[in-house]
């Protein structure tokens, strides 16, 4: 007796998936436009901050970029959550592995004497500025590090990652890093070359607060090394021009 065949024949399906596949192809496309959405109108709150005529105005635009920013990445956890995905691992805000933080912190060490180092035997003075470096501004800034490492890694990065793959992403979220720090030419080529080291490490290692330590290291070094005559307070924006 013939045994009929308990899959279904090829080119037919046992339960019909077109109306499923409708219903979810609009999501899947709307959040691409969302994710953009959420990319461009960032960048641009930003920006306005960055190039505002005074400094009320660009206090404003930086706490409604700071605000959209935040309101982005929570909306964006509960969809992880709704989904069951581990939101602080991809946001770079659990616990970091000590193989991870050790490599980025020696790396970021590294790379501070390497600059002490060419600065010296370039004749350079080291402070480069007779003000010298101020304590309680050396703390503000760490903590404006890892606000940059946030907004680039947990917000820029992950949208990028989720739109192109990681690989590009790094590459994305660098340039645009660096472009929020124009017209500065040394701050916009060594945030370009910082920022893709930074974002590689997030991409390997997923984690932001070793990047922070090292993004402050880096920074208050430059401060220390580098003239206020090139390097402008290191202001960007319409500070650096009318300084």
């Amino acid at each position: 007796m013939a045994v009929e065949p308990k899959t279904p024949p090829a080119g037919t399906s046992a339960i019909p998936l077109a109306p499923k596949v409708l219903s979810l192809a609009v999501p899947v496309a709307c959040r691409r436009y969302f994710v953009w959405a959420q990319i461009v109108i960032a960048f641009l709150f930003l920006e306005f901050a960055i190039w505002a005529e005074t400094p009320k105005i660009r206090n404003r635009w930086a706490a409604i970029a700071g605000i959209t920013i935040l309101v982005m990445v929570l909306i964006n956890v509960l969809i992880d959550v709704l989904n069951d995905r581990p939101a602080l691992h991809r946001l770079g805000l659990g616990l970091p592995k000590i193989s991870g933080a050790g490599l980025v912190l020696g790396i970021g060490l590294a790379a501070l004497v390497l600059m002490v180092i060419l600065v010296r035997l370039a004749g350079g003075q080291i402070p480069a500025n007779s003000t010298g470096l101020n304590l309680h501004l050396a703390w503000g800034y760490m903590i404006w590090a890892l606000l940059q490492e946030f907004m680039l890694q947990s917000f820029f990065f992950t949208r990028f990652e989720e739109l192109y793959g990681s690989p590009a992403a790094v590459w994305m979220a660098s340039t645009l890093f660096a472009a929020a720090h124009l017209p500065s030419p040394i701050l916009t080529t060594a945030t370009l070359i910082g920022a893709l080291f930074f974002c590689e490490m997030f991409r390997r290692y997923r984690n932001i607060y070793p990047l922070a330590i090292v993004h402050a290291m880096l920074g208050l070094t430059m401060a220390v090394i580098t003239p206020d005559s090139l390097l402008h307070h290191m202001r960007v924006g319409i500070g650096y021009l009318r300084y």
